[in-house]
């Protein structure tokens, strides 16, 4: 069977007050069209479908016009989780209706599930053509998918203490907290995953932060009670692939034992994500072997650059006239000796209406920030390097100490943060 994996689409979002959802059309459009053209029996979306628990109606009309087009009529399977972004029982409001389209919401961590009814399939003579649940239970399913083997999924929405409804240590230590929080995501999956069978494709789902991923500014944090990173010891056992949401950069997750990955936003939400390549990722799975993924890159949605003009606003309107950029959100920062004038800035965002920041930049500034650089302590001047090079990720604790001993071998001395302040603002970043 072949199952596409996609996540964060972070519906009703804007880029500095504009709006995004032209962009976001766009994408399911050509969402639509990639489910078509390779024949996929199963779509995965792994959270934060809206962008706010109160999504516009727009936002609300387009998932929901979306779900429609991309179930082909309950000949599809969809399996939707709820992210930190989104409300769980708004999303799952539509939940008696989506069944009987094939279509799954999935809102908090411990709800329990029933399989498609008996009343349900008799009302339905041609429910061997379309997607029912055969069993389910709290945190798994299988899915009966025509011409396809059974399919058991174990889904775990965004599992923060106050969604779980549990206090999961009494202890304020950083340390303690992250231990049992991913300890409890820990025995959550190893009891849906009790449900796996070797004659079915075995999958899991999930949106959460997953130790050693890369982050980047857009994610922001919207939760109540905390969330912190898990292990990669903490996923399914026994999953042939595992679908993550929350990141919005795509990756596979370092260390796992099985393929797990986040396929990131379908679209580019700040301008720290500039240069990444946004895609959806297609898995074909056999029960009882290894699944093989293609990374599938999407063209839809305007890039989102920086311009950066040393010569000043003689060198924007060169790049304007030539047509720089033309279908992108521009961050621009322009070289100036004297104060931009607001006629300037008009003339600037009336040539390209997508111009989103405009920052002067004096020189004298820049030389006092240079300096202020160089009396850094030469590992935060990395961490700076590396976050500036990776879109705002903190490097970790190794890295740096491995960068420094490669500098000054002889030097076992030189100051660092402790892996506790590092793992306590890594927390503070996520979302």
């Amino acid at each position: 069977m072949r199952i596409l994996h996609t996540s964060d689409w972070h519906l009703g979002r804007t880029l500095e007050g504009r709006s995004r959802l032209d962009e976001q059309v766009a994408f399911i459009d050509e969402l639509s069209g990639i489910v078509e053209d390779n024949a996929v029996d199963l779509i995965l979306i792994a959270g934060d479908v809206f962008d706010t628990v109160n999504p516009p109606a727009a936002a609300e009309e387009l998932f929901y016009e979306a779900l429609n087009r991309l179930s082909a009529g309950g000949r599809r399977g969809i399996v939707a989780i709820a992210g930190n972004h989104d409300n769980p029982e708004r999303l799952c409001a539509a939940g008696p209706l989506a069944v009987r389209q094939g279509i799954t919401l999935y809102g908090l961590p411990k709800e329990v599930l029933l399989p498609s009814s008996s009343i349900f399939t008799q009302l339905n003579p041609g429910e061997g053509s379309t997607v029912r649940r055969a069993a389910a239970g709290q945190g798994w399913m299988e899915l009966a998918i025509p011409n396809c083997p059974p399919t058991i999924v174990a889904m775990l929405p965004y599992p923060s203490e106050s969604r779980l409804n549990e206090v999961l240590s009494a202890s304020l230590d950083e340390k303690i907290l992250r231990e049992e929080y991913s300890k409890r995501v820990q025995q959550l999956f190893t009891t849906f995953a009790q449900h796996y069978r070797p004659d079915a494709v075995n999958l899991g789902i999930s949106h959460l932060f997953v130790r050693g991923g890369v982050e980047s500014e857009s994610e922001r944090p919207i939760q109540l009670g905390s969330a912190p990173t898990v292990e990669v010891n903490a996923l399914p056992v026994g999953a042939q692939y595992v679908a993550l949401g929350h990141l919005h950069r795509a990756q596979s997750v370092k260390g796992a034992p099985i393929p797990t990955r986040y396929s990131g936003s379908p679209l580019a939400y700040s301008f720290s994500e500039t240069g990444y390549a946004k895609s959806v990722v297609l898995i074909e799975a056999y029960p009882g072997q290894e699944v093989t993924t293609q990374e599938i890159f999407l063209r839809s949605g305007y890039p989102l650059v920086k311009w950066r003009a040393k010569e000043g606003l003689a060198q924007v309107q060169h790049w304007i006239d030539e047509g720089k950029d033309l279908n992108a959100w521009i961050d621009l920062e322009v070289f100036v000796s004297n104060s931009l004038q607001a006629q300037d800035i008009h003339n600037l965002r009336r040539q390209r209406e997508r111009l989103i920041n405009i920052r002067p930049v004096f020189p004298e500034t820049e030389k006092i920030a240079a300096e202020a650089r160089s009396k850094l302590p030469i590992d935060e001047l990395f961490r700076k390097f590396y976050q500036d090079r990776m879109g705002g990720a903190e490097p970790e604790q190794e890295l740096v100490a491995m960068f420094l001993s490669l500098i000054d071998p002889d030097n076992n001395e030189t100051t660092l943060l402790s892996d506790q302040q590092i793992g306590v603002d890594k927390e503070v970043e996520s979302a």
